[in-house]
């Protein structure tokens, strides 16, 4: 089903889509399909979720001159934090789709989103993503999908981008419907190591509960700061010695 007005001019709403993707830090944003917004079923209860509904849809497909508002007038603001917040809303369901997934994974193959900032996943370019589908809990992240890691996007362009309206499942959603795509985990991993031996994994574990042993014999023994040093260094440095385990490559 189509919206009532799909005879205005099919530039405006291009227009409005292309000035807000081309934006400073709304890089991570496709140009949803036209036919998509004006199609109702696409649009199911967004209508109580965007204030001045109408209105914000009337601006984002016919542009401003249907509104008969004034370029200054503060309504026009606040329509078009609406119409944004619409936008997003679409975005997010455009993304998931057949129509809006090979524009994000066109995008994403040019590297729009930037790289894993890990260095053993070697520039693995990553995804954006939300950690939450409500508006305004969340600003958006990037996954990477070699680490399956969440990051903050490497430009402070994006720190203020809603993460609701790329959603919480849509890298997910990408590699289920194109496993061709999702790249092998890393080949090598980070391993800890002190003078040419790794370290443990329970070494630290180990170390805290030494240490903890230690103050509990100090406080027990009635050994404080005016007690001798030496005998307490020898004591901690022992218990250190004791707390971490290393093993040769």
């Amino acid at each position: 089903m189509r919206m009532v007005d799909s005879d205005s001019p099919a530039s405006a709403a291009a227009n409005w889509i292309a000035e807000f993707c081309d934006r400073p830090g709304n890089e991570f944003f496709c140009k949803v399909d036209e036919d998509y917004i004006r199609d109702r079923f696409n649009l199911t209860g967004l209508g109580t979720a965007v204030p001045n509904y109408h209105r914000a849809m009337k601006l984002l497909l016919d542009g401003p001159e249907q509104l008969d508002l004034a370029s200054d007038d503060p309504q026009l603001e606040t329509l078009q934090r609406s119409a944004e917040l619409l936008y997003g809303l679409i975005h997010v369901r455009f993304i998931m789709s057949v129509q809006g997934m090979p524009q994000m994974v066109a995008k994403w193959m040019l590297g729009h989103f930037g790289v894993c900032r890990r260095v053993f996943c070697e520039k693995q370019r990553v995804l954006p993503v939300g950690l939450s589908d409500i508006p305004g809990e969340a600003t958006v992240k990037v996954y990477c999908p070699r680490c399956m890691e969440v990051y903050v996007p490497n430009s402070s362009r994006h720190l203020h981008v809603d993460g609701a309206y790329f959603g919480t499942g849509f890298p997910h959603l990408l590699f289920l419907s194109h496993p061709e795509c999702r790249p092998k985990p890393p080949a090598n991993q980070f391993a800890p190591s002190l003078y040419g031996f790794k370290i443990h994994p329970l070494a630290y574990q180990l170390q805290q509960a030494a240490a903890a042993g230690a103050q509990r014999q100090h406080r027990d023994s009635g050994i404080g700061t005016s007690g001798n040093p030496g005998s307490t260094a020898v004591t901690a440095g022992a218990a250190a010695a004791a707390a971490c385990p290393a093993f040769k490559p």
